[in-house]
């Protein structure tokens, strides 16, 4: 079957829409690839953002047990995205599986034609989260 693969480049999009949009096509069963996702944007104050995702990454419970919560630019995309639809139930889980999301372009993107998402909005990238959560700041 060739399936076709919807591209989103991440480039100044913002986040919560972006993950919306890619979970309505999800669910509609198509797959869906982000690329460029460490320069997705979430839109505020940059003191906001940042407490809030390190309260969520301070709930991380007690040594093994969870709850987990991403550091890497992709993961953060694909737990925001997984939020907008009941994963643990068969339809949601199917459409999981079908997102990627990549930092930088992959190979097998390089000439595809990508959905533009961003209007050059400010806002906080998920590089800088991602930076911020690993300590380096």
């Amino acid at each position: 079957m060739d399936e076709k693969i919807i591209v989103i480049d991440g480039e100044n999009a913002v986040l919560g829409r972006m993950a919306s949009f890619t979970a309505k096509n999800l669910l509609q069963g198509r797959t869906v690839a982000i690329i460029n996702a460490e320069k997705v944007i979430i839109v505020g104050r940059k003191e906001n953002i940042l407490g809030e995702y390190k309260e969520r990454r301070a709930k991380g419970g007690w040594g093994q047990h969870g709850p987990f919560f991403p550091t890497t630019p992709e993961r953060i995309i694909k737990r925001t995205i997984r939020g907008m639809f009941r994963y643990k139930k068969e339809r949601g889980a199917e459409a999981l599986r079908r997102v990627k999301a990549y930092t930088g372009i992959p190979k097998e993107f390089q000439e595809v034609v990508a959905i533009k998402s961003g209007k050059g909005k400010k806002g906080i990238s998920l590089a800088e989260i991602s930076g911020f959560l690993r300590g380096g700041q």
